[in-house]
C-alpha cells in the first residue's frame, strides 16, 4: 500500500467480525464483563467479593448442614481451583464455619454463619434492583428467548457432537 487512502479503503471494506458467531462471542463476553462489574459495585460495599458472595448464597441456600467444600466448588457460577482460599477468608471474617464429617474425617463441611446471612439480607434487595436494571431493556418475551438461547449456548458445551472424521 503506498498511501493512506489505499489503507483507508482496505480497513473500510473489512468485515469487523469473520462472522456472527465471533461477533456473538464478543458481545456477550463485552455484556458478562459489564454485568460483572455492576454486580461486583452492588456487593464492594459490604466489603466481599461476587465469588465471596457466591459462596454464602450457595451456602444459604443448603441450609444449617452446610455442603461438602467439594460441592461448594462445583455449584459456583465461576469455577475457581482456590475455593479453599476463598473458604478461609469467608471464615476469617465469621462469614462461615467449617467442620470435619464425623463419618469421613477427610470431608469438610462448610456452612454459613448467622453474621454471613445477615450479610446476605442486607445484599438481597440492591442485588435485586442491580439485576433488574441490567435486563431492563428486556420485556417478558425477550427475556424468555434470551435464556432460551444461553441454555442453547450452553448445552453445546454440555453434550458435545461427535467429530466428523
Amino acid at each position: 500500500m503506498n498511501n493512506s487512502s489505499e489503507l483507508a479503503d482496505v480497513l473500510h471494506r473489512s468485515r469487523p467480525f469473520r462472522s456472527a458467531s465471533q461477533k456473538a462471542v464478543v458481545g456477550l463476553l463485552r455484556t458478562s464483563d459489564l454485568l460483572r462489574r455492576h454486580l461486583t459495585d452492588t456487593v464492594a460495599g459490604e466489603g466481599i467479593t461476587l465469588q465471596q458472595y457466591n459462596v454464602l448464597r450457595i451456602l444459604r441456600g443448603a441450609g444449617e448442614e452446610g455442603l461438602p467444600t467439594l460441592t461448594v466448588a462445583e455449584r459456583m457460577i465461576e469455577r475457581t481451583p482456590g475455593v479453599t482460599r476463598l473458604l478461609d477468608r469467608l471464615e476469617e471474617a465469621g462469614w462461615v464455619e467449617r467442620t470435619r464429617c464425623t463419618e469421613d474425617r477427610r470431608r469438610v463441611l462448610a456452612s454459613i454463619t448467622r453474621v454471613g446471612l445477615e450479610l446476605l439480607a442486607r445484599l438481597d434487595e440492591p442485588l435485586v434492583r442491580a439485576e433488574e436494571d441490567a435486563f431492563q431493556a428486556l420485556d417478558e418475551n425477550e427475556m424468555k428467548r434470551f435464556l432460551h438461547a444461553l441454555d442453547a449456548v450452553r448445552s453445546s458445551f454440555e453434550d458435545p457432537k461427535p467429530a466428523v472424521t
